[in-house]
């Protein structure tokens, strides 16, 4: 008798999304982007598949309403380039969330996420929104994450 053992590979067309709510409203940023990260991933699954975007759709409110522990709000600075020399430019926490909470956020989860293939798509997956209106209500059926 010859016993195999067969390892499943989840599909890309075969792959069943579900909807995710996430209020985050008073929650650390950190904590919270890593729960998002791993939906996205979707690691939980028992149909994970590393090469596959298997991961859910995460729909994100209450961003402008995200924390930070300690004194990360005057010294946690976001970098970026112009292209030009000396084009070096930064802004605190505190002037991110004034200008788009939302990049925040999504700055905060894409660095979670594995740096590979997968990355656009399950960037793709994820939906931000400073308030707490969002027009995905019928695809999420009442779940809701904290």
């Amino acid at each position: 008798m010859k016993i195999t053992n067969k390892t499943y590979m989840e599909k890309e067309n075969n792959v069943n999304r579900e909807w995710h709510l996430f209020d985050v409203g008073g929650e650390v940023l950190g904590r919270v982007a890593t729960e998002i990260a791993k939906k996205l991933i979707g690691k939980e699954k028992s149909t994970y598949t590393p090469h596959v975007n298997v991961g859910d759709k995460v729909v994100v409110i209450n961003a402008s309403k995200i924390q930070v522990t300690n004194n990360k709000e005057s010294k946690k600075r976001y970098f970026w380039h112009t292209g030009y020399p000396g084009g070096i430019r930064s802004l605190t926490f505190k002037q991110m969330m004034a200008k788009s909470p939302a990049k925040v956020m999504r700055k905060a989860v894409k660095r979670m996420l594995p740096q590979n293939k997968l990355l656009k798509g399950r960037m793709n997956n994820l939906y931000i929104y400073s308030g707490a209106e969002h027009p995905h209500g019928g695809q999420l059926s009442g779940r809701e994450m904290k």
